[in-house]
């Protein structure tokens, strides 16, 4: 007896807007966003936000801007929110429809897996010029920069400093995100 194919519909940019809750759309497939992060990550995520802004501040970076979570759409049927964006230039639309320069995922358990394969793949696939992955468990941050087209991970992470553009360069102090 032949196998039946299972159908799975593929989803839009429009019917995104009508869902209710925190979702993400990847390749047509909803994906969603809840239950809402542990205290211990929002945290995490703020202060990772916070040395990025004292670093644009600080810096020649003026068209520059760190974002919480927004809808990044990269087309029709692929829309996510990453833990925490740098954009340099200005967001015209409702949402952010050109390559950010940093993107940082927050990992936990019930996203772990995607951020590390699928939204790895996809950043990568976009050209966003630098991709982090924080785990809190191990109190560890991983920078990956794009390199000839792919991710390649970091090894000196003390003071590393980021190059946003021709004139702009910031030094987080991303090691100070781990003191409460």
């Amino acid at each position: 007896m032949p196998q039946q194919e299972t159908y799975l519909p593929r989803y839009t940019y429009n019917d995104y807007l009508n869902w209710e809750g925190r979702w993400e759309l990847i390749e047509g497939h909803p994906i969603a966003m809840s239950p809402l992060p542990v205290p211990e990550h929002q945290r995490v995520a703020a202060e990772i936000r916070f040395q990025f802004m004292l670093a644009l501040k600080a810096s020649k970076c003026s068209d520059c801007r760190a974002y919480d979570p927004l809808d990044y759409k990269i087309d029709e049927d692929t829309i996510v929110q990453p833990d925490i964006l740098i954009v340099c230039g200005k967001i015209q639309k409702k949402f952010l429809d050109f390559t950010p320069k940093l993107v940082v995922e927050v990992l936990s358990p019930a996203t772990m897996i995607k951020d590390k394969n699928k939204k790895f793949q996809l950043y990568e696939q976009e050209g966003i010029p630098y991709y982090l992955l924080v785990d809190i468990d191990k109190k560890q941050v991983d920078i990956y920069k794009l390199e000839n087209g792919k991710y390649k991970l970091e090894t000196d992470k003390d003071n590393y400093q980021f190059e946003l553009g021709d004139d702009c360069r910031i030094t987080p102090q991303l090691q100070d995100i781990w003191n409460d």
